[in-house]
């Protein structure tokens, strides 16, 4: 008994093996707990953040043959909003409309935690309307933003999965690379960026320079502080990748934005 005990609460400990914890479950017939939390694969994303650390956990909870049912995307009238990405989150639709997954879009006012009353509202009206039994968050660090949403999370009797949580950003970055992701960065806001930055794609060498800005500055190489925000314009989860047309910077003291006003989408070329 205590070895299926253990086995169970250290499947549920990783990620990987949530699938196994489930199994287990159910083939201990321990019903009133299945019937609960049974594997969580009808989910939907949290996509107010509007950075590639979203998209890149919608990618890994697909890997993990999780089902994502719909994206959620939070768009604040607050620039400095403490919990969502605010640059360009109009093309949440455009990047909802290549994964071909509906979007939930629900405006805020962006006043910090009364702003979390506006991000329960669409989580709920999603579970209750959809059958979602689950969130995708990828939050990497921040204990504000992911205690938050699994607090939401908690109170609507969901699961929240978080599956870049603690990982090395630098490798995480890299991980993107190789999976086939291409990033570029749309505002910054730290001390060590400059002009040049803003719709820079996001490379080994541009891994090199956030590295030497982290040593400098310390700003979070993945941006996971609000140093810098990005834009996923192809990855695996895209039928078509996306091509800006159109686009203004913004810039004051060493913060700005790359404004895009315009994109087009483009069919996808065989490596």
């Amino acid at each position: 008994m205590l070895e299926f005990i253990e086995r169970v609460l250290g499947a549920f400990c990783n990620w990987e093996c949530l699938h196994d914890a489930f199994c287990l479950l159910n083939a201990f017939a321990l019903q009133h707990i299945h019937n609960f939390i049974k594997a969580p694969r009808r989910l939907f994303h949290l996509f107010g953040k509007f950075h590639v650390n979203s998209t890149y956990a919608v990618y890994l909870a697909k890997q993990q043959k999780h089902n994502i049912k719909y994206l959620v995307s939070i768009i604040s009238e607050n620039p400095d909003s403490y919990m969502f990405h605010t640059a360009n989150i109009g093309l949440a639709s455009v990047q909802a409309k290549v994964m071909n997954i509906p979007v939930i879009i629900k405006e805020t006012r962006g006043e910090k935690e009364k702003e979390l009353l506006d991000l329960e509202a669409a989580i709920k009206e999603a579970a209750q309307k959809h059958s979602i039994s689950g969130i995708v968050c990828g939050a990497i660090a921040s204990k504000y933003q992911r205690s938050r949403v699994d607090k939401i999370a908690k109170k609507l009797g969901l699961v929240s999965l978080t599956p870049l949580w603690h990982k090395d950003p630098e490798t995480l970055l890299r991980d993107m690379l190789r999976a086939g992701f291409r990033i570029i960065i749309t505002a910054v806001s730290a001390e060590g960026f400059g002009q040049s930055w803003l719709g820079r794609i996001i490379d080994e060498q541009t891994i090199q320079d956030l590295l030497e800005l982290n040593k400098k500055h310390g700003v979070h190489i993945s941006g996971e502080g609000g140093e810098y925000e990005t834009l996923v314009l192809d990855c695996p989860l895209f039928a078509k990748s996306i091509k800006i047309t159109e686009s203004d910077v913004w810039w004051q003291g060493n913060s700005g934005r790359l404004m895009i006003k315009d994109v087009v989408l483009e069919d996808k070329t065989a490596d």
